[in-house]
């Protein structure tokens, strides 16, 4: 038995959820998601929760059942709050400046790294060294931070780099004389 999946999602009062053919729809203040339904899962919304539950005793149907469950309550937190990743970017030189639907980065590269913002994220430079991505769809979110440090992923000996707020970067001593 999932101890995730057993947990049914409490829909607040101002989203709706609908599971029509193979598709949940979820609304709500910050827009509309959809999920595609697997048909070893089943779906059933009643009393303002959406309840998870294997469609049969398979293997695989158990094996989705909790991380189905995940997927359905990130789709209602997308809708009401959204979700936000914040970056940090360490090293003399390195910065970042969000333009338009663009985030041009320097990065001790002989040329300016441009990245363009996929539709439904917003990215947000509060200074030179801090990107704030937000979305309502946690995986694009998750995705273009991602895409982000890959540029530069921190380095053990001066720390240098992109990492996620919070991160803790173990660091090596270097060279003895």
């Amino acid at each position: 038995m999932s101890r995730i999946g057993k947990v049914p999602v409490a829909l607040p009062a101002n989203v709706s959820a609908s599971a029509e053919g193979s598709v949940l729809t979820v609304k709500g203040p910050r827009g509309t998601l959809t999920m595609p339904m697997l048909e070893d899962i089943s779906y059933g919304i009643e009393d303002g929760r959406i309840v998870v539950r294997p469609a049969n005793e398979s293997k695989r149907a158990r094996s989705f059942w909790g991380m189905h469950r995940t997927l359905v309550q990130n789709l209602v937190t997308g809708v009401t709050e959204g979700f936000t990743k914040v970056l940090e970017i360490t090293g003399v030189g390195y910065r970042a400046a969000a333009q338009g639907k663009n985030l041009r980065l320097q990065l001790g590269y002989s040329h300016d790294v441009n990245i363009a913002v996929p539709e439904g994220l917003e990215v947000k430079t509060p200074d030179q060294t801090t990107v704030e991505i937000s979305g309502n769809d946690r995986q694009k979110v998750g995705q273009l931070a991602a895409e982000i440090r890959r540029w530069r992923k921190p380095e053990p000996y001066k720390g240098k780099g992109i990492k996620y707020r919070g991160e803790f970067i173990f660091r090596k001593e270097g060279k003895k004389k």
